[in-house]
């Protein structure tokens, strides 16, 4: 494991080192300061292209592949959602490479299932599906730029809610620039993403065909862990053994039918069983009418009449005070 960067580090004569956020094979995330810019906290994903050579052997080409991160930076730098954390700089120091990019505040669903199964119950399911209207405005983003952009490593941990409870899909590790001359992906950072999440075709590594597919599919095994509290099986021990994967009413009863029967559908062993876009998985899940309507309407109870009531004071308030300003007159002019 490379050595991580000490606190009080300077990168670039900008970036203070804060601390240590996470470390991987790949490399590290730190949180740092931003010098230029008083009280800006920023997130820091350092890269290490020389460990590639460690994990695919000498005939690596060191200087394509730190192109390659630099072609797919200026990408990244390029995005702007409210799904996803903005990068706003990239360089190199001392042969690693790093991304800069907003430092999200929050916990990731990881932890917030980790803590529904603590408590011995379930994430509603009206929760998960608000939750992954926002995860799937930030995929159709991805998909939608020329060329597309794919993910390639969505789960729970690599999603965020910020206090606000918007979503954020961090952590671009993995991310893939789908070329628009060749059915393959390119990346600098190789990588087989996380195997409870990850489908067949992206263990071929770079002979291997993935597209947005392998996103929705990763999209699939999430929802499929909010909603049932564990991961689903692994697509390798599901190949070899079919009917392996418990059905998710089996596992939480209260989830609607149409909610399994997506999810089930993104979780298609071969691509071309899945909903081919983000947009035809979002219909799968939501129902035709999702645009005109929150997605959710339907699964939430009943509004209280404390609610009804709350919601509707201002109102209620006016109508009183126009109903005694009503008698008074009516008592005056007797």
């Amino acid at each position: 494991m490379a050595t991580v960067l000490d606190s009080d580090s300077i990168l670039r004569g900008r970036y203070e080192i804060v601390r240590l956020v996470g470390q991987g094979g790949m490399g590290a995330v730190y949180r740092a300061n931003d010098l230029r810019l008083d009280g800006r906290i920023c997130a820091i994903k350092e890269i290490l292209p020389a460990l590639l050579i460690d994990q695919r052997g000498p005939d690596l080409d060191l200087g394509q592949t730190i192109e390659q991160f630099y072609q797919e930076a200026s990408v990244l730098a390029r995005l702007d959602h409210p799904n996803l954390p903005k990068v706003s700089d990239y360089f190199s120091v001392d042969g690693r490479e790093y991304l800069v990019m907003d430092f999200i505040e929050g916990r990731d669903l990881q932890e917030i299932v980790n803590e529904a199964l603590r408590q011995k119950k379930h994430l509603s399911e009206a929760q998960v599906l608000l939750w992954a209207s926002q995860l799937l405005d930030a995929l159709e983003y991805l998909h939608g730029q020329d060329p597309p952009v794919l993910h390639r490593d969505i789960k729970p941990g690599n999603i965020k809610i910020t206090p606000e409870n918007r979503l954020k899909l961090v952590d671009f590790g993995l991310v893939k620039v789908l070329q628009p001359d060749d059915s393959r992906t390119v990346t600098v950072v190789q990588g087989r993403g996380t195997v409870a999440y990850t489908p067949l075709e992206q263990y071929g590594g770079d002979t291997g065909h993935t597209d947005v597919r392998t996103d929705i599919y990763s999209v699939g095994a999430t929802l499929y862990h909010l909603l049932s509290g564990t991961p689903p099986q692994d697509a390798k021990e599901r190949f070899l053994k079919s009917g392996l994967l418990d059905p998710l009413r089996q596992l939480n009863p209260a989830i609607s039918t149409r909610t399994e029967r997506a999810v089930f559908q993104a979780l298609a062993m071969h691509p071309d069983e899945r909903p081919p876009t983000i947009a035809e998985l979002r219909q799968t899940l939501f129902g035709a009418d999702n645009s005109k309507k929150d997605p959710t309407t339907d699964l939430l109870p009943p509004p209280t009449w404390n609610e009804i009531l709350h919601k509707n004071r201002m109102l209620i308030g006016t109508t009183v005070f126009l109903f005694f300003i009503a008698a008074a007159i009516s008592i005056y002019d007797i």
